[in-house]
């Protein structure tokens, strides 16, 4: 049986399968890597993990025999321009993550993930014109009606889930203005991010005022880490969306929040009253709805 009728069977959608599970759960799991840099601040986590991510990075351009594509994009100056905004939107999507994470809001940063698919449903409206489908609406609505709940009863806005939904919308809706592998793109995001953050790290460290060098060996070793708790989930995210089908790599990505949520709840026993617990279950029938809107779609199309 070949790949177009079954997803299960081919060896490489099971390679697919294996890497969009595993870079999923990385992703999902990862809050236990930053808490173990808590008493760093959340601004210079970011710094390191954009420098040792780009030298990281580099050398598996190379050995990936992307070099040529990456020069080629470095030279357009319209991928350029669009790369830059969107190395601005994931730098600050990385720092509220990392700060919630650290600052124990890890069940915002959930719910923020979470709503995300629904966030680009909406984007995708906004600024690409795509018309809504019915379950689609629904599913807005009632996600709207969680996040509007949890406000009135804490009389406090969910801004870090909505930071981080909106700011990953947006860094997915502007990269697809340019045609470049999310592989090159991260490799040129962090070069672009590179100068200022290294300039940075350096003031940091002869100030004295940075943490690097300046503490023990394994707040440095794990700052080094970054780097491949950031690229390693990329790259067996990029493998697994070149083997399955869209939907199939749509329904694994909420093995990342259901994680970070589990993590929060039963590992960090971080609070969670009723008003969260009936905003989580509006936002996962929403989402239910939504996932079965694009099965409904998928299978018309």
């Amino acid at each position: 049986m070949n790949k177009q009728t079954s997803d299960n069977v081919s060896p490489s959608s099971l390679l697919g399968l294996m890497s969009g599970l595993t870079a999923f759960l990385i992703w999902g799991l990862s809050p236990i890597y930053w808490k173990e840099l808590r008493q760093v601040p959340a601004l210079e986590v970011i710094l390191h993990r954009i420098v040792w991510s780009f030298l990281f990075l580099m050398p598996i351009i190379i050995l990936r025999g992307r070099w040529k594509e990456f020069l080629a994009t470095i030279r357009n100056p319209k991928a350029c321009a669009i790369l830059m905004a969107t190395a601005l939107f994931v730098s600050i999507n990385w720092l509220i993550y990392i700060w919630a994470v650290t600052n124990d809001h890890l069940l915002q940063a959930s719910l923020g993930y979470y709503i995300n698919p629904l966030v680009n449903v909406l984007l995708g409206m906004l600024f690409l014109k795509e018309r809504f489908r019915h379950l689609q609406t629904l599913s807005l609505i009632i996600a709207a009606g969680g996040v509007l709940y949890l406000t009135l009863y804490f009389g406090q806005f969910p801004w870090i889930s909505l930071i981080l939904a909106f700011t990953f919308g947006f860094y997915g809706l502007i990269r697809k203005m340019v045609a470049v592998a999310s592989l090159v793109g991260l490799a040129i995001e962090t070069l672009m991010l590179s100068v200022p953050a290294g300039i940075t790290l350096v003031v940091l460290y002869t100030n004295r005022t940075g943490v690097f060098l300046q503490t023990d060996t394994r707040t440095d070793l794990f700052l080094l880490g970054a780097s491949v708790v950031t690229a390693i989930p990329l790259l067996l995210f990029t493998i697994s969306a070149r083997q399955l089908k869209l939907s199939t790599v749509g329904f694994m990505q909420y093995l990342a929040p259901t994680c970070m949520f589990l993590l929060g709840i039963f590992v960090y026993h971080e609070p969670f009253a009723m008003a969260q617990v009936i905003t989580f279950i509006l936002i996962w029938i929403a989402l239910a709805l939504y996932s079965l809107d694009s099965i409904l779609y998928y299978r018309r199309s």
